[in-house]
């Protein structure tokens, strides 16, 4: 399944929903299943005598909730699908078409009638990892560095900040505090049945699907706090993009080696391939776990594939670039960058305050030469 978070406009105000992502009709195209509302219908054919109540139960309206509740849930979601489905055959893009369910909720939306938001907006847990060899060996030759054998001996990670998840085509802020915004090319796991201690051989059972991850970063900030033998902090903590769905495992190849890309301005800029990685999402799983709780929610990111972050290339993004992630069966992730002008005055929307002054924080460049700090294991990015 492709699952998504999806925003709908009511003349109640707005909605996030939990929903598939499928193609479908004569004519194909992409919708978008409500599931709750799909397997609420589905439970009233069967003879439940409360249906919606069922519904909210074991299928909740919520990606956190779907987690929550594991197979159950995963098993109604099937059968919600399989039973609006034939309903999308008839269907179009006009709403008058579109298939109804108990209390004449809309069972099913084409993709351009709602907002996809980040599948999971707000994950429990953001761990990100750096497992791309190639990456961490040319972060460190950077500076005249070797690989430090830890690294070879666990997969290391930094705990990021994960009420700043966005999603698909939401615009990424421009920081105040830097000149150096890069991009990082990455792929996520999310957690889905909370487990401790748990066995490289089993691990797998505990995924409930990838994303695509984009790990924004402010090179000069975070370059200047890990001097300190913290962080990284404010260089990564202002957005993480994630999206466009939650694919579950049973959707890709068992090798999972899976072709990356990143397009800035729809030029190829980075490319490689989620099976070069040192260590495998299992692998990470069980290592987080030791003596630690994972729970339904948790996201643990890869890292920056070889070449996948604009510090790699000495390639650096510029105000008004749309960055453009894509994994192989994942879908495409697109943000587009604000500058510094339109992030002031976002900013100042959302406080009811006047926008600060481009001379307050300096208009962004491509002159710095950008380099690690010297003194950790984890480097400039992950």
């Amino acid at each position: 399944m492709k699952l998504v978070t999806f925003e709908i406009r009511t003349v109640l105000g707005c909605f996030q929903r939990l929903g598939a992502w499928v193609q479908a009709g004569a004519d194909p195209f992409a919708w978008i299943i409500d599931l709750n509302a799909s397997y609420a219908l589905f439970l009233n054919q069967e003879g439940e005598s409360q249906p919606q109540r069922l519904a909210n139960t074991v299928l909740p309206a919520n990606m956190q909730g779907f987690l929550e509740m594991g197979s159950l849930a995963t098993e109604a979601a099937h059968q919600a699908i399989a039973n609006t489905q034939p309903a999308l055959q008839q269907a179009s893009a006009s709403p008058e078409t579109w298939p109804l369910g108990l209390n004449q909720q809309v069972l099913a939306y084409p993709e351009t009638a709602i907002k996809l938001l980040c599948p999971l907006p707000v994950p429990r847990t953001f761990r990100d990892f750096i497992t791309f060899e190639t990456h961490f060996k040319a972060s460190r030759a950077r500076r005249g560095l070797e690989v430090p054998e830890a690294w070879y001996q666990m997969p290391v990670y930094y705990k990021g900040n994960q009420t700043a998840f966005i999603g698909p085509n939401v615009p990424v802020i421009w920081p105040r505090f830097t000149k150096k915004l890069d991009y990082e090319l990455e792929w996520a796991c999310i957690i889905g049945k909370q487990g401790r201690n748990i066995p490289v051989e089993s691990a797998a059972d505990y995924i409930a699907g990838f994303c695509i991850l984009n790990d924004w970063s402010a090179r000069d900030i975070q370059r200047e706090e890990m001097t300190c033998l913290m962080g990284p902090a404010k260089g990564k903590d202002f957005a993480t993009s994630m999206g466009p769905w939650l694919v579950t495992p049973d959707e890709l190849p068992a090798d999972r080696n899976l072709r990356m890309t990143a397009h800035i301005n729809q030029t190829l800029w980075s490319e490689g391939y989620t099976a070069t990685a040192h260590w495998t999402f299992e692998q990470m799983i069980a290592h987080v776990s030791q003596n630690e709780t994972l729970y339904p929610g948790d996201v643990l990111g890869s890292g920056t594939v070889g070449n996948g972050c604009g510090l790699d290339l000495d390639r650096w993004l510029q105000p008004d670039d749309v960055v453009t992630l894509a994994v192989e069966g994942l879908g495409v992730l697109e943000n587009r960058v604000l500058s510094p002008q339109e992030t002031a005055l976002q900013e100042a929307a959302r406080n009811g305050t006047a926008a600060p002054t481009l001379a307050h924080f300096g208009e962004p460049s491509d002159a710095t030469n950008c380099q690690e700090s010297p003194f950790s294991c984890h480097g400039s990015s992950s």
